[in-house]
Formats: structure tokens, C-alpha cells, sequence
């Protein structure tokens, strides 16, 4: 479980087929094996790591290459990076799984980011709701007909991805999890009473894989 408050931009060194290495050096401060990073918002396993040198490395498998933006990711490319929520931490963010659920796009760059979203996340992006971009805990201004729009503010531009991207630029989304878990409670108790969701996608019937 992370909160959506970067710690550190780290950047790719280099992708060997399923391995990608990632610069670092905040999060290797207690690295272990098997330990989990945030990396633009996907949640990845920690499978070596050299702190010395200022380096760690995660197996990505071929869905979560093809489902979030980590696979245009090239050496020298910045990533936002993120170490699991440690109980006794101050939550400063909202509670984000790093299970990506879609792609969206960049209409406009910061500090007013507008982002396209897949039309079946919408009904999950609320104003003032949270919504992870890249791994980055935001508050949404404005909800539009195909997206979103949230202001950025100085410091967070740059020290995350999120003062480089420009338009048509990809961004990894994950939308507030208890906004899925509501609605499914909802759908199981409208379908008890007999009543007929008024909810369309994959919520209302199989849950989606996410990709981690």
C-alpha cells in the first residue's frame, strides 16, 4: 500500500527483456529483496539492488509492460518512485494500491494537467476526489466529459515526472479504491433487492485484472 507521495525521481539505467534497472537512492536507504517500490504508480517487486552503486532491479511481466507506461520507458527516461506505507507514517496522500488500472493520456501540461481518461473510469473521478496519476496522490479540479483536470503545483512539478509531460504524453492511472469497493457493495445489494444496476463495466459483473 503506498499514499501517492512521491519520494524520490529516480530513472531507468537500462531494460533487459523482463528486467528493468532503475537509479535510486532514497529508496535503496532500507532496501531488501522481495521488498515492493511504486514505480510511476505500479507496484514492483524488488529482485536485486547494489546501493552502493545506486541501483535496484524488478522482473515486469509482459502485462504490466503492455497495460501501464512502463513499457515506452528507454535509459535516461525519469520515474517517480514511492516505498510501501509504513504503519506508523502520516497518511499525507490517500491509500493507493499500485495496481494500474488504465493508460491515459496528457491534453495539457501542468500546472492546470488535464488528462484523457478511458470512459469506463470516469464514473469513478469525482470533484475534489483523489486520483493517482503516475503514482502521484492529486485532487481533481474538474471532471470533463472525456477526463479530468487537477492544478499542479510548483514543487510537485519538479520533483516528479509530472513538469515534463506535455501532450500525448501516457500516464498510468489508478482511481480511489474505495470508490470501486463501494460500488460493488452497491451492485451486490441492488441485485438482492431484485433491482437492476444502473452501472455498466467491469465492476457491475467480473472485477478486472489490474496490472501490478
Amino acid at each position: 500500500m503506498f499514499t501517492g507521495i512521491v519520494e524520490e525521481l529516480g530513472s531507468v539505467v537500462r531494460r533487459d527483456g523482463a528486467r528493468l534497472r532503475i537509479a535510486a537512492t532514497r529508496v535503496l536507504d532500507d532496501a531488501t529483496l522481495g521488498a515492493s517500490t511504486a514505480v510511476n504508480g505500479c507496484c514492483l517487486t524488488v529482485v536485486a539492488f547494489d546501493a552502493g552503486e545506486g541501483w535496484w532491479e524488478a522482473d515486469v511481466s509482459d502485462e504490466t509492460f503492455a497495460r501501464t507506461n512502463l513499457g515506452a520507458l528507454g535509459p535516461g527516461d525519469p520515474v517517480n518512485l514511492e516505498r510501501p506505507v509504513r504503519m506508523q507514517d502520516r497518511l499525507g496522500g490517500h491509500l493507493v494500491q499500485g495496481h494500474v488500472d488504465a493508460v491515459g493520456e496528457v491534453v495539457r501540461g501542468v500546472p492546470d494537467l488535464r488528462i484523457r481518461v478511458p470512459k469506463d473510469l470516469l464514473r469513478y473521478v469525482v470533484e475534489k476526489g483523489s486520483v493517482t496519476v503516475d503514482g502521484i496522490s492529486l485532487t481533481v479540479v474538474d471532471v470533463l466529459d472525456d477526463g479530468f483536470t487537477v492544478a499542479v503545483i510548483p514543487h510537485t512539478a519538479a520533483v516528479t515526472t509530472l513538469g515534463a509531460k506535455g501532450p500525448g504524453d501516457p500516464v498510468n492511472l489508478e482511481v480511489d479504491v474505495m470508490a470501486k469497493y463501494t460500488e460493488r457493495l452497491l451492485v451486490g445489494q441492488l441485485a438482492a433487492l431484485g433491482a437492476t444496476p444502473p452501472i455498466e463495466g467491469p465492476a457491475a459483473h467480473e472485477p478486472a485484472e489490474e496490472a501490478r
